[in-house]
This record gives C-alpha cells, sequence and structure tokens, in this order.
C-alpha cells in the first residue's frame, strides 16, 4: 500500500501544477469570484485543499519522529476553520502550494507499510476525537484534494477554460 502513497503523491504534484497553470489564464478577480461552490471560488477552494493538506500533515506528524519532512510545515500558518483563508494573495498561494507538493511526496516515501497498519488517535477542529488506521486516513488525505480539485475543474470550464486532463491513469506504470 504504501507505493501507493509515492504514486498519489505525484499525482498530487502533477494535478496541482496542471490545474494551477490553467487557473492562471484568469484574472485575479476572475479567482476570486463567488462562482456558488461549496467554498464560493476557485481561490479560496484551493486554498481549502491547502487546508486540509496542513491539517491532516499535521496530524501525521504525530504518528512518526520519522518523518522528517513534516518538520518544514512550522513555517506554514495554522488553519482555524475548513474555510481559512490561508494567503490572501495568489502567487503566495501558489508557492505555498509547491513547496507542501515538495514535503508531501517526500512525506509519502516515508511511510512504511507497518506504519501504514497502525492506528492514528487526533482530534478534528472541533476538538471531537477520533482514532482511525492511518493508512486509510493517509487515502482520505489524498482523496480529499481529488475531490476538491475536480470542483475546481468544474469552475474553471464554467470559464470556458479547456482544463488538462486530470486521470490518475497518464502516470500509472505500464506492465
Amino acid at each position: 500500500m504504501y507505493s501507493d502513497f509515492k504514486l498519489l503523491a505525484q499525482y498530487n504534484t502533477w494535478m496541482n501544477t496542471r490545474l494551477y497553470t490553467c487557473a492562471e489564464q484568469l484574472s485575479e478577480e476572475q479567482l476570486k469570484e463567488d462562482r456558488g461552490a461549496f467554498f464560493q471560488s476557485i481561490f479560496a477552494t484551493f486554498n481549502h485543499i491547502v487546508v486540509g493538506d496542513l491539517t491532516w500533515l499535521r496530524r501525521f506528524a504525530q504518528h512518526s519522529p520519522s518523518y522528517k519532512s513534516l518538520q518544514k510545515l512550522e513555517s506554514f500558518p495554522i488553519p482555524t476553520a475548513l474555510t481559512s483563508i490561508s494567503f490572501e494573495d495568489w502567487e503566495e498561494l501558489k508557492a505555498a502550494r509547491q513547496s507542501l507538493d515538495k514535503i508531501i511526496e517526500e512525506f509519502a516515501g516515508d511511510i512504511t507499510p507497518s506504519e501504514a497498519g497502525e492506528a492514528l488517535s487526533y482530534a478534528n477542529m472541533k476538538g471531537i476525537p477520533a482514532t482511525k488506521n492511518f493508512g486509510d486516513l493517509v487515502l482520505h488525505f489524498f482523496n480529499h484534494q481529488t475531490h476538491h480539485r475536480g470542483q475546481i475543474t468544474t469552475l474553471l470550464t464554467q470559464f470556458g477554460l479547456e482544463t488538462p486532463d486530470t486521470d490518475l491513469l497518464f502516470l500509472c506504470q505500464d506492465a
């Protein structure tokens, strides 16, 4: 399973690069325009993905001291809500995304099969405690990103942009 995490991390980086590049065809006003989406705008949805990533990566950092890559999160803001706008400026958001993607790829390569099978206890943003399988939570982490990138793809299409292919298939190795 842990090699799947590496593939998902590579997919995450690939898709973020492609969607940010596509979104840069829009003005900052268009990026921040309320489009009636769950997080209103393309910009806020990109920010939400960063918030989710930061929240989960900080939880994952407590799972094992061997995740040295996650120590790099200290320079990032600590979101207080799922709707937090951690970065107000497009260039700052894009730079943060690129840095996070490098951290995520390194982290995914550090997860061992035995760690993936262990439990992780954490509290959600409302303080409600939970204990779940660590590997399942990592899968949720990647699925969360994919879900919201799908929303962004829809929003970009509504602006008449041709969005890039999004299938994981393009990164799957030939047998």
